[in-house]
């Protein structure tokens, strides 16, 4: 499946549908964030720009732009002599942004609980199953990416559009670290029987349950984090290679 970028449609497809058509730099922007959010390029790697411009097709004017429209998000760093490298959370910086990432969620909840449509909660059940289905088949990167569209269409459905833009400007800094939380299958197995309590929520417009359930979903995402940095940080050191 293509993008047309005379006509901005998708082709290939039988119910081809206009999109929104971004500037490029906003686009490598977007890629970037992916890339990052899966661990492509790890916290604290520089960004090359040579490769990333072969792995774009991009040149490095766009580049250069999406590495400022990161860094405004703090995801990347610009330092003037090693260039643009992927922002590092140190344990106590994960500990402070999943705190208010728990506040946040369950407010949201709270208030998508009474506030939500009919065909809101169908959209966000209709991702729910497709979750499920990724999750059986043990595809993460479609998992965590329908897995945060819920999150986000919950919130959302808070109707409040101050909460949504400090959720998105702080959920931005911790999508990496969410999408490793589901590194343990064990974990992510349990995080997936946490959805299926929190649409039930949603459904039955439970406002106090579903803030409990979200804040705690939370707080088992940060503790499979930091049980992982603490696991790197006491791992003896690899040897150096012949």
């Amino acid at each position: 499946m293509q993008t047309d970028r005379s006509s901005g449609q998708v082709s290939g497809s039988p119910a081809a549908i206009p999109i929104e058509r971004r500037a490029l730099h906003e686009e490598v922007a977007g890629r970037l964030r992916e890339m990052i959010t899966e661990g492509v390029l790890a916290q604290g790697s520089r960004l090359n720009e040579r490769v990333l411009c072969e792995q774009l097709r991009v040149s490095r004017t766009p580049l250069r732009e999406a590495f400022k429209v990161l860094a405004g998000e703090r995801l990347v760093e610009l330092n003037p002599n090693r260039g643009a490298i992927v922002a590092t959370l140190s344990p106590g910086d994960v500990e402070h942004l999943f705190e208010l990432m728990a506040s946040l969620e369950g407010l949201s909840g709270e208030l998508a609980a009474t506030r939500r449509s009919a065909a809101e909660l169908d959209e966000i059940r209709a991702m729910h199953f497709e979750m499920l289905a990724a999750h059986a088949r043990r595809d993460l990167p479609l998992y965590y990416r329908l897995n945060r569209g819920i999150h986000q269409a919950i919130n959302r459905c808070a109707r409040n559009p101050v909460l949504s833009e400090t959720y998105d400007s702080v959920n931005l800094r911790i999508q990496n670290l969410r999408f490793r939380s589901n590194f343990n299958r064990e974990k992510w197995d349990v995080a997936v029987r946490e959805h299926g309590a929190m649409i039930e929520a949603l459904a039955a417009g439970d406002a106090a349950a579903l803030r409990e359930l979200l804040e705690l979903h939370l707080r088992h995402k940060r503790d499979a984090v930091l049980e992982e940095l603490r696991a790197l940080a006491q791992a003896p050191p690899r040897a150096a290679a012949d």
